[in-house]
């Protein structure tokens, strides 16, 4: 019996060493774009990373054109042999935040399937002030082949993405399990600032929970329902739109804007959902009475302005949100809420977004 605990217990080593990644490994190397890039809310872009042609489509302001020019919400679905997977990076302009870890505005957030469900697997992102290119995301794996989704940096522009597997493994095209196209336009919230990682803003805990495919076009601080940015929404080819339009517009801007700009969507997305959410409730309005009124303000005209809207607009419709808990311990800033926050967010739209959509056919 002892003999052959002996054998077992060598046989399960020489698995572990086999599976061991080499320490002066080779990498080959594929741009993620010749994979299969989701979550894009135009197909076709100069750039493949970028959300918006911003040669196309016009108005932006400078921030404006560099934050649709980062891939937030964008992933890579591909298919590997490979012990270890690394990504090597040619970006254009990168962000720099105190309220979001580097790892989320420049890094990469890695995901594998087991079982079923997607699970996390790693992420990093390399130090540039170190002259480090090539980051190893993960080694030592099995030499199984896994399916693989890689969240891009949601806040700096890149102009290449070069996925590395281990020389003599395969990496192919992943077909994407995600359904439909469903277009979510939003403040830094939908952005996902605050998150500690990519996949970690609530449209992609959503998507991975319910595999709807989310389209973001989250833009810290300018989610104001500009005409432009309807126009882009207009020649999307999506099934549904989720707004979180009342977080950056003051109270007589909503009172402005809110209706031309659904009528402005109508015009050509006459026949599919267009969901409001409500802003959320931020903890810096806890003590700081001016942040308390120009809040509660905003959110009783987003409120009073929305059951007129659903009355008088066929497929208009309001969902309540939250992303705090009995403690009010979720937020970084006072502003965004951190990771926790975030899928307290997804779950409490989760089932009324659900059920709207299924009206649809989307399910």
């Amino acid at each position: 019996m002892k003999r052959i605990a002996i054998v077992v217990a060598c046989l399960l080593m020489a698995m572990i060493m086999g599976a061991q990644t080499p320490k002066n490994v080779e990498y080959v190397f594929t741009e993620a774009s010749e994979l299969n890039l989701i979550g894009k809310i135009h197909k076709d872009t100069p750039n493949p990373y970028h959300r918006v042609d911003t040669v196309k489509y016009k108005g932006f302001t400078k921030g404006e054109n560099r934050q649709v020019r980062c891939p937030a919400g964008l992933a890579v679905l591909f298919k590997t042999n490979s012990t270890t997977i690394s990504v090597k990076t040619q970006y254009g302009w990168q962000h720099s935040a105190v309220n979001t870890m580097p790892i989320s505005y420049r890094g990469y957030d890695l995901y594998i399937k087991e079982n079923g469900r997607w699970l996390w697997a790693a992420s990093g992102a390399t130090r540039p002030e170190k002259g480090q290119n090539n980051l190893v995301l993960i080694k030592d794996m099995d030499g199984s082949e896994k399916e693989c989704m890689l969240y891009l940096p949601i806040y700096s522009e890149v102009n290449s993405v070069q996925i590395g597997v281990q020389q003599g493994s395969s990496i192919e095209y992943l077909e994407s399990p995600f359904r439909h196209r469903v277009a979510i336009f939003g403040s830094s919230f939908t952005h996902g600032i605050s998150t500690s990682r990519p996949g970690m803003s609530y449209p992609m805990q959503l998507m991975r929970w319910t595999g709807i495919q989310f389209l973001s076009l989250g833009c810290s601080g300018n989610c104001k329902m500009q005409p432009y940015f309807g126009e882009v929404l207009c020649d999307a080819e999506v099934d549904a739109i989720v707004l979180d339009a009342f977080s950056n517009p003051n109270a007589g801007m909503i009172k402005e804007r809110l209706f031309p700009f659904i009528e402005q969507l109508q015009k050509s997305h006459p026949d599919i959902p267009i969901i409001f959410q409500q802003t959320i409730y931020r903890e810096k309005r806890n003590f700081d009475i001016v942040n308390e009124k120009r809040e509660r303000e905003k959110q009783e005209v987003a409120a009073k302005l929305m059951k007129e809207a659903c009355r008088r607009y066929d497929n208009v419709y309001f969902i309540q949100t939250n992303a705090t808990d009995q403690l009010h311990e979720t937020s970084v800033d006072g502003t965004h809420p951190g990771d926790y926050g975030y899928t307290l967010w997804a779950e409490s739209i989760r089932k009324p977004l659900m059920k709207i959509l299924k009206k649809y056919g989307i399910k």
